[in-house]
């Protein structure tokens, strides 16, 4: 059982990757060849980030996933620390007003990716080392929601709320399988809504992601028009799609249609089918996660596969939710699928850890 599982779950992640290569080239051919004279830009970056990815990949699963524990806070700090880095003009890159990135050359970085990655595996760490303690709230629930808002802090500042509210929510609900009283996070949640709603309608352009998503055909041509350019991609493509490399929607009508919205095109193109298909190779991919998470050898590699199944989980569900116009617009991309070099690269970081807690776990 412990090898099927392994391979159950590589077989599904590298069935993502491989749509994920194939749609990339689709949904950004036409803009590759009109913005760089390249149809193959953006599918040459993903290929190289690929690459990397499975470097990582590779390298987290033969390395016993208990060394991290043994660095846990150390890494924490080497994140925080990129995180502040990457808000020095001249260091990090700004990019329609974001200073998300690290360039070097052709190589970008994203620093708050490691940070949930660091994150995650200090709370998994904290969660052992405080047992019975995590119950407590000065020394259970307030050390681990400190950590959190260092980190959260610092990724507002860039600014980005779509990782932060769902690096929150994986953290909070570690904490709570972990024993934390619910009135405490009920109560945290309570306390930071007031500071949720400056962030959205203090900001002119949340705010008017907020409106277009109650009402996008209030602005069609303006702060809706992504919204309804993504609704009409998955729309026109019906049961079957109109085929591949055939979308009518990024010939320049939907914005990040290989990034944010590749979901998108992906109904466009391959229709319902392909959308279903999608959604059930994620909903296989948290199956085999739950298994991993359930049969874990130790307390530390439970808490860690729980983390970074959530993460994955939240991902996906956003994403999907944001194209469909279920959720507001949030820039979170699809795992293993979206064109996006350190999401792709720590997703299967990811991917590697959980492997590595599988191979060591306990199966019935």
């Amino acid at each position: 059982m412990v090898r099927k599982t392994r391979i159950n779950l590589l077989t599904i992640s590298i069935t993502l990757l491989c749509i994920g290569v194939v749609m990339i080239y689709s949904s950004s051919s036409i803009y590759a060849w009109e913005k760089y004279g390249d149809s193959f830009y953006f599918l040459k970056r993903h290929l190289y980030f690929l690459i990397v990815g499975l470097i990582g990949t590779f390298l987290a699963m033969i390395i016993d996933y208990r060394i991290f524990r043994k660095y846990a806070r150390v890494f924490l700090w080497v994140a925080l620390f990129l995180l502040v880095l990457v808000l020095i003009p001249g260091l990090g890159r700004e990019v329609s007003g974001a200073r998300r990135w690290f360039r070097f050359k052709f190589i970008s970085f994203q620093p708050s990716e490691l940070a949930n990655l660091a994150l995650i595996v200090y709370i998994a760490d904290f969660i052992c080392r405080k047992g019975d303690k995590i119950k407590s709230l000065l020394k259970g629930f307030f050390p681990p929601v400190c950590a959190l808002g260092a980190v959260v802090f610092l990724i507002l500042l860039q600014p980005d709320l779509g990782t932060t509210i769902a690096l929150g929510s994986v953290v909070l609900i570690m904490l709570f399988v972990a024993g934390v009283r619910s009135k405490y996070i009920l109560n945290l949640i309570l306390c930071s809504l007031p500071a949720v709603y400056l962030l959205v309608f203090s900001v002119p352009y949340r705010r008017a992601r907020i409106l277009a998503f109650l009402n996008p055909w209030l602005d069609p041509k303006g702060s809706g028009f992504q919204i309804i350019q993504s609704q009409i991609a998955i729309g026109s493509g019906g049961i079957f799609g109109v085929g591949l490399g055939h979308s009518k929607q990024k010939l320049f009508y939907l914005p990040a249609a290989h990034t944010d919205f590749i979901f998108s095109i992906i109904g466009e193109e391959l229709g319902l089918i392909g959308t279903l298909g999608i959604i059930v190779l994620f909903m296989l991919f948290i199956q085999q996660g739950l298994k991993i998470i359930k049969n874990a050898q130790d307390k530390f590699g439970y808490f860690l596969a729980l983390g970074l199944v959530l993460m994955v989980t939240l991902k996906a569900i956003v994403n999907i939710g944001v194209s469909c116009g279920v959720f507001p617009t949030k820039g979170l991309p699809l795992p293993f699928i979206s064109y996006g070099g350190s999401s792709l690269i720590f997703d299967m970081v990811s991917l590697g850890i959980l492997i590595n807690i599988a191979r060591t776990g306990d199966y019935p």
